[in-house]
């Protein structure tokens, strides 16, 4: 297992975290098996979804505001950030991703990405390459 930081640039962003992954595959030499990513954090995810345009990004942070706004009356965690703990939940802190032929298997739109809601921030991220 392997430990990769991310610094994330605002307090809502998801950021690109595919070539990183390709990388630590290519470092492996696995060409046929899994990579299983976790985040060490409870608020921040990892979420698949479009990176051909920066505009999906966008729309899924802007979405998740709408859906859970930072302040509500009834949050009680003393820290501010209950909204970002609800993202995390509702994406998820782990992604379990293919490899085939020493690449990701990934659609043709498709990247791998770390869904911050508490940024910015030094992000830790476990990261196992595995045969099989």
């Amino acid at each position: 297992m392997r430990m990769l930081q991310v610094e994330t640039p605002a307090r809502e962003v998801l950021v690109d975290i595919g070539p990183r992954v390709d990388e630590e595959i290519q470092e492996s030499g696995v060409q046929e098996g899994v990579v299983h990513l976790w985040v060490l954090h409870t608020t921040c995810a990892l979420t698949v979804n479009e990176n051909a345009d920066p505009d999906v990004a966008t729309d899924m942070v802007a979405k998740m505001q709408a859906l859970v706004p930072h302040h509500e009356q009834f949050y009680r965690h003393a820290e501010g950030n209950s909204d970002s703990h609800v993202k995390t939940s509702l994406f998820g802190p782990g992604l379990t991703l293919l490899i085939h032929g020493g690449e990701l298997v990934l659609g043709r739109w498709q990247g791998v990405f770390l869904a911050e809601w508490d940024g910015p921030r030094t992000r830790r991220l476990a990261i196992k390459v595995m045969a099989g």
